[in-house]
C-alpha cells in the first residue's frame, strides 16, 4: 500500500489528512506487517478521518462497521435472509428437508454485514471499525477471530479466508478498557490533540481564507481553553469549526465580543462556557 513512511505522509496529505511523523510511521508498519491498527485519543482529533484518508490514499473501498452497545453478530458478520428463504421453501412443497437446507444456506440467501463483507474479494478494502469501546465485551470474541486470521466462520458455509487482507483500523475513546487479547493482536496508536504548528496547518487547510495570523490566534486560544478543567475539552475538529464560523461573520482578529458570541462553536457545556468567559485572558494570550 506504501513504500515508506514519507510516502503515507505525502499520500494522506493530497487527501487533506495532516499526519504527524507517528501517525504515519504506524500506518506504514501496520500496511507493512498486515497487522490491525488500534487508534485512541480523546474525540474529534482525527481516528476516524485516518482511516478515511487512508481509504482515499490507496483508491480502497471503505467497510465501516459502527460499534454501540448491543451490536451483535447479526450487525457484525452476517445474517440469512429469511424472508426470502421463506419463499424459497414455500415455492419448492415438493421438496424434502435435505433437498431445501442445501439451497436455502448458500450464497443467495447470505447477508453479509461488514465483517464478512471486508475479508470477501480480492478489492483493496479499508475495515473500519468506530468506537469499539462502545460495543459489549462479548462482541470481541468475534472480532479475535476475524482480526487474528482474518477469516470467518460460516457453520453452514464453512471458513471464509480472506485471500487479501483488508487494512484494518479500530477507534477507541476509551470508554472502557478493551482485552488485552484484542490489545496483541493490533498495533498501538494514540492520537493526541496535535501541537500548535501541526494544528495551525490543519486549519489553514481545512478554512482556506483564513490568514496565518487568525488561524495563530485561534489555535493559541483553543490552547488556552484546553489547558482549562473542562468538562470537554475542544477538539480538532471545533477549532476547524470555529475557523470556519469566524470567516463566516467576517472577523479579521479575535476579541473579547467575537470570542464570547461564538464559544459554543468550540464548548458544548454551558458550565463549560461560563468557566472559560470568566478566566480566559485575551491579552495574556
Amino acid at each position: 500500500m506504501f513504500t515508506s513512511v514519507d510516502d503515507v505522509s505525502a499520500r494522506l496529505a493530497e487527501t487533506g489528512y495532516l499526519a504527524s511523523p507517528a501517525v504515519a510511521t504506524t500506518v506504514f508498519l501496520a500496511a507493512r506487517l498486515g497487522k490491525p491498527l488500534l487508534v485512541e485519543g480523546p474525540a474529534g482529533v482525527g481516528k476516524t478521518e485516518l482511516a478515511k484518508a487512508v481509504a482515499r490514499a490507496c483508491d480502497a473501498r471503505l467497510v465501516r462497521l459502527q460499534c454501540y452497545e448491543g451490536v451483535d453478530e447479526s450487525r457484525a458478520l452476517y445474517e440469512w435472509n429469511h424472508a426470502k428463504q421463506l419463499l424459497r421453501i414455500s415455492a419448492g412443497r415438493g421438496e424434502s428437508w435435505d433437498e431445501a437446507r442445501t439451497d436455502i444456506f448458500s450464497e443467495e440467501f447470505l447477508l453479509p454485514r461488514p465483517l464478512l463483507t471486508a475479508i470477501r474479494g480480492d478489492d483493496p478494502k479499508v475495515l473500519l471499525l468506530d468506537e469499539t469501546d462502545k460495543a459489549d465485551v462479548e462482541i470481541e470474541g468475534l472480532l479475535l477471530e476475524v482480526l487474528g486470521d482474518f477469516q470467518v466462520t460460516v457453520p453452514e458455509l464453512g471458513t471464509v479466508t480472506a485471500t487479501r487482507r483488508p487494512f484494518t483500523v479500530l477507534t477507541s475513546n476509551a470508554t472502557r478498557e478493551l482485552s488485552e487479547a484484542l490489545r496483541r493482536r493490533c498495533l498501538f496508536l494514540h492520537i493526541g490533540f496535535p501541537d500548535a504548528e501541526l494544528e495551525r496547518r490543519i486549519v489553514r487547510l481545512k478554512a482556506p481564507g483564513v490568514d496565518a495570523a487568525l488561524a495563530e490566534s485561534v489555535v493559541r486560544v483553543v490552547g488556552a481553553l484546553r489547558a482549562m478543567d473542562l468538562r470537554k475539552a475542544p477538539s480538532v475538529a471545533e477549532t476547524v469549526d470555529w475557523a470556519r464560523t469566524l470567516l463566516a461573520l467576517g472577523a479579521s482578529t479575535l476579541d473579547e465580543t467575537v470570542v464570547r458570541d461564538s464559544l459554543g462553536v468550540v464548548l458544548k457545556h454551558q458550565d463549560d462556557i461560563q468557566k472559560a468567559a470568566a478566566k480566559l485572558d485575551l491579552d495574556a494570550l
